[in-house]
């Protein structure tokens, strides 16, 4: 189909769409009477549009082909194609000539569509653009037509947004959106000034640049105000040189068109501004429906459709208000003024609405709105609110001076009632949570009683409800109840979140509440994606609200951290560090540093700087210790991290001495079933795992897994890692099923962050034990998967890749793999060495498992094996791990002296360590059974 034939049928088709079957059916056959063959072909489309709706889809009339990347257009190449509207394409392209460099925005008419007026309107554009010079308006630079008649226009090129992305990608204020219009107003002025009427003014064609700079584009359907237009016919068929959607009701009339036809359209892209939508709400897109619509529909206030758009949608039902509530009055009325159906009823000029914009900012009665005494009162007022206000306030000082005697009594009755009233809510919770029971009052029914309470007697108080349920939900996290906090503290978020004026620091302190609960419940990607959205807000507030601030950014920093994003964690960490060490309120001083000083050591714990991580924790126990402040629930976590380090470094009896203090302090001021006492718990069982004490380690740790369990739920990490010292426990007591039993339910729950050392370290203990067990060919590849993920994460050269090359080489050695096996002895005894040093137990281990693999393989076995077990059967006996290593050494040169007469009585000596394994390790475990097994080869 041409695009003549089309632009004849394309308007009746609209209308008869829009027609019931009786109507239609008669408007047809008045149709059928002036031209037969046009209705027929109406009729043939609309039987196509009943059976397929999606028929008009695609373009009926075929756009011929227009120019392609690279191709040449007078001096200028062709980039990429920035888009086509009616009258052609636009590309950006550079200058190819070699004159000079410049990338510009070409625009070409389309091809196919070159009638007389279309071509006129395109060389008007060059005349139109030479004339204007202003910086809100794109400029011309060149013009001319190509080697093959191909007009075209070069203008600046501008790297921008449509205003209307630019302004809601940014979620700007109401006062930088009309600042930024107020630009477009100047730059339609200037051209109005020129007596140039741009008449197609919509987002696309006003962009903003990054410097917050709005270009006016297009000049292409201006109309010359001091010209002609021949040929120009105003029918309803011809091609549409302007924007449905941002047109007048004269230009859909067909009708002259003025300056107040851009007063129009810049009213329609107010519109959009405000309330983010067009003023007309239709049920079909069509043009007809559109065309109703500016000439006979009175569009909503914005104001009201932000209103509206805020019912449909709870989730932004506080922002939509706060907006409508900003817009409601005089900007409704400057709208609706620029939108009014007759010309004459619109602002005159562009400079009239623009002045009526610079009155709103500036506080002063606007135009637009009738202006009643009231309302000028009102704008005078605010206008010079802050003079009026110190002149009140002297009044106001003046009229206390004598009545001060009068308020300061009534204040003292007030005061009192308030304080009676406190007391009155607390004795009543007291008195419900106790019921009158003799014995000790339960805190838990306490804390219900007082949530109960306020959900019935704090209802009509939203805001100090959701503040009591904050408070509640904070002691419920501090006696561990996790999953009744995070209850309480999504209903204080559900209250909050429909309220609008609800105070920063309770904002900031509600997002920190709920994401160290997230946290502590083991889901820090719902903890980051919570809070990472305010980060911004804690910034601008960290002044004014140090207290809540700190306590973000470091709740923040510990999500980040169990995520394992090391560098925001600790640049968290270190900026509430600065606040507080800044912070005049002693109320967040010392306590809060020595918290920031505990948070960076576990930075320096995960990247396995131990000696680093020490430091920090004992210089942040001795902080605490000068400050009084020795009874803190922070020093349950210092003794508890010192605890584990001095373990890893092998210095059991310290770390005893630390457990020991963590949890005698989390038994005094957190109670038995507290998550602080257990945990400190379990790091004694697990001493005393080392100590051989397996009947306590083990009644230690199924204490605790009943209390993780109902605390956690079965999928956390914590209860993971209490299933993983139960397997151990039963790994040396001789129970290998249920050793495997419990570590596989650990692995379960710990596979989804294999990057995580918990879950290499289970995997590890499942290999050991299956190497124990003889199970060798089921623990290679697991040690693979832990060799390959530790490297991964630590590097080559950290010493826990020693550990496993360790027992990757006792493994191999077993299967017969005796070159593999003695590589990754060798590489063992070095890498522990290297990061642990000469007398760490690990690097002790490594020498026993290469020397015992040496002298298995050497017959006879070289002098330097010999020396090297002898040394190592000399450790002291005060280190338990270091005494264990002895015994096996002693074992290895008993074997070998069992063997080779020569070497001395190798059945006495074995006789004589079984005598002293069973007198320190009454309860057996793996070394006694090791040990055993060797003394019955000898025997």
């Amino acid at each position: 189909m041409d695009a003549e034939r089309w632009q004849r049928l394309s308007p009746l088709l609209d209308a008869l769409i829009e027609l019931d079957g009786d109507a239609r059916q008669a408007r047809l056959d008045a149709l059928r009477e002036e031209d037969p063959a046009l209705a027929a072909e109406v009729e043939a489309l609309l039987a196509l549009e009943e059976d397929n709706a999606d028929f008009l889809a695609e373009p009926l009339v075929a756009p011929p082909p227009m120019a392609k990347p690279d191709s040449l257009i007078g001096p200028y190449k062709l980039d990429r194609l920035l888009g086509e509207g009616g009258m052609g394409q636009v590309w950006l392209a550079r200058r190819a000539d070699g004159l000079y460099q410049r990338r510009v925005a070409l625009k070409l008419l389309r091809p196919g569509l070159a009638d007389p007026n279309l071509r006129q309107r395109f060389t008007r554009e060059r005349q139109i653009l030479a004339r204007l010079g202003h910086p809100h308006i794109a400029r011309l630079l060149d013009a001319g037509i190509s080697t093959d008649n191909q007009p075209y226009l070069a203008l600046e090129y501008v790297e921008g947004e449509a205003i209307t992305d630019w302004c809601r990608g940014r979620d700007l204020g109401i006062e930088a959106r009309i600042k930024l219009f107020l630009q477009v107003c100047e730059a339609v002025s200037h051209a109005h000034a020129n007596l140039i009427v741009h008449r197609d003014l919509k987002p696309s064609n006003i962009l903003v640049t990054p410097l917050d700079e709005v270009r006016l584009l297009d000049f292409g359907i201006a109309k010359l105000l001091d010209g002609s237009e021949p040929g120009r016919d105003h029918t309803r068929t011809e091609v549409r040189a302007f924007t449905l959607h941002y047109a007048a009701p004269e230009q859909i009339r067909g009708e002259p068109v003025t300056t107040m036809t851009d007063v129009y359209s810049l009213g329609v892209v107010l519109y959009e501004l405000l309330a983010e939508t067009k003023p007309y709400r239709l049920k079909r897109q069509t043009d007809a429906e559109w065309e109703e619509a500016i000439l006979l529909a009175d569009p909503l206030k914005p104001s009201a459709t932000l209103l509206r758009e805020a019912d449909s949608d709870p989730s932004r039902m506080p922002a939509l208000k706060r907006r409508a509530k900003e817009i409601a009055g005089d900007l409704d009325n400057i709208v609706l003024k620029a939108l009014s159906k007759r010309a004459e009823h619109r602002y005159a000029s562009v400079e009239a609405m623009a002045l009526d914009l610079h009155r709103y900012l500036e506080g002063k009665p606007v135009l637009a709105r009738p202006q009643s005494v009231a309302y000028r009162t009102h704008k005078f007022v605010h206008r010079h609110r802050w003079v009026l206000a110190t002149a009140a306030l002297v009044v106001v000082v003046m009229a206390s001076a004598m009545v001060l005697v009068s308020w300061q009594a009534r204040q003292a009755l007030r005061e009192a009632s308030r304080a009676q009233a406190l007391q009155k809510f607390v004795t009543g919770l007291f008195e419900q949570a106790g019921g009158g029971a003799p014995g000790p009052l339960d805190v838990r029914k306490l804390l219900q009683a007082g949530e109960q309470r306020a959900n019935r007697e704090l209802l009509p108080q939203p805001l100090d409800r959701a503040e009591l349920l904050g408070v509640i939900a904070r002691l419920r996290i501090g006696l561990g109840d996790y999953r009744e906090a995070e209850a309480l503290l999504k209903t204080q978020d559900a209250i909050l979140s429909g309220l609008d004026d609800v105070p920063d620091s309770l904002r900031l302190s509600s997002a920190s509440d709920y994401g160290n609960t997230l946290r502590l419940l083991d889901r820090p990607e719902e903890c980051a994606s919570r809070m990472s959205p305010m980060e911004d807000t804690a910034r601008r507030l960290q002044r004014a609200l140090p207290i809540q601030a700190t306590e973000f950014y470091s709740v923040l920093g510990r999500c980040y951290r169990q995520l394992r994003n090391t560098k925001a964690a600790r640049l968290l960490f270190q900026r509430s560090l600065e606040v507080r060490r800044n912070s005049l309120d002693e109320s967040i001083g010392a306590i809060g540093v020595v918290e920031n000083r505990i948070d960076l050591g576990d930075l320096e714990r995960d990247a396995s700087n131990i000696p680093g991580a020490l430091q920090a924790y004992r210089d942040a126990l001795a902080q605490m210790q000068a400050g009084g402040d020795a009874r803190h629930p922070l020093g349950i976590e210092l003794q508890k991290r010192l605890c584990e380090l001095e373990r890893i470094a092998g210095q059991l009896a310290v770390a005893e001495r630390h457990c020991h203090d963590a949890l005698a302090l989390a038994l005094e001021v957190r109670g038995p079933a507290h998550p602080a006492t257990v945990d400190a718990r379990r790091q004694l069982a697990a001493i005393h795992v080392d100590q051989g004490r397996y009947a306590e380690a083990d009644k230690a740790f199924r204490d605790s897994h009943g209390l993780l369990v109902a605390r956690l739920g079965r999928q956390h990490q914590d209860v993971a890692r209490n299933d993983n010292s139960l397997g151990i426990v039963a790994w040396e007591r001789g129970d290998t099923a249920t050793a495997l039993a419990h570590i596989d339910r650990a692995l379960a729950v710990l596979r989804r962050q294999p990057e995580a050392p918990l879950y290499q370290n289970v995997l590890f203990n499942k290999a050991m034990i299956l190497h124990d067990a003889g199970r060798d060919r089921a623990a290679l590849p697991l040690l693979l998967q832990v060799d390959g993920l530790r490297v991964a994460t630590l590097g080559k050269s950290h010493p826990r890749n020693g550990e496993t090359a360790r027992l990757l080489g006792e493994v191999r050695a077993a299967l017969g793999e005796d070159a593999s096996a003695r590589t990754d002895l060798a590489l063992a005894v070095q890498l522990t060495r290297n990061g642990h040093g000469l007398t760490h137990p690990h690097t002790r281990r490594a020498e026993l498992s290469l020397a015992q693999f040496d002298l298995a393989r050497d017959d006879p076995p070289a002098p330097a094996v010999l020396n090297q077990l002898r040394e190592l059967a000399a450790l002291p006996k005060s280190d338990t791990e270091l005494r264990k290593i002895a015994w096996l050494a002693e074992a290895a040169l008993a074997l070998q002296a069992c063997r080779e007469p020569g070497l001395g009585d190798g059945r006495e000596r074995l006789d004589a360590v079984a005598a002293e394994i069973s007198i320190a390790m009454p309860e057996g475990g793996v070394v006694a059974r090791t040990f055993e097994r060797e003394r019955q080869r000898c025997r």
